[in-house]
């Protein structure tokens, strides 16, 4: 059993920075796959940044590469998203979630995660 709580949303202007964490507890949390999704009113949650378990391979969206790093501290148990030169359309609601077993590649598909946060509110004015 994997917990994850996020942290870090809050208000920006556009062209700012935010930085997202999730913290991670339970036995096999430093070595699941993670990722971070968004989903934005009446829209459907969509991928944005994965990991894979050691931090040696990411993915973005296209919408977010090169804005946005993902990153892992396995010790910690803990996995970020920079955020940077954030515009209105990055505003949703951000979920952190982890796949279970030690995976290779990161992982783009959000059915393939078995546990997933609470979610953390970004909002980009413009």
């Amino acid at each position: 059993q994997v917990q994850l709580v996020e942290s870090g949303g809050g208000l920006v202007q556009a062209g700012g920075s935010l930085k997202l964490s999730c913290a991670a507890s339970g036995r096999t949390a430093g070595s699941c796959a993670m990722g971070w999704f968004r989903q934005a009113p009446g829209k459907e949650r969509e991928f944005v940044a994965a990991i894979n378990w050691n931090g040696g391979s990411t993915s973005y969206a296209d919408s977010v590469k090169g804005r946005f790093t993902i990153s892992r501290d396995n010790a910690k148990k803990t996995v970020y998203l920079q955020m940077n030169s954030l515009k209105p359309e990055d505003t949703a609601v951000y979920y952190c979630a982890a796949a279970e077993g030690v995976i290779l590649a990161p992982v783009r598909e959000g059915f393939r995660y078995k546990y997933w946060g609470q979610g953390t509110q970004v909002t980009v004015s413009s």
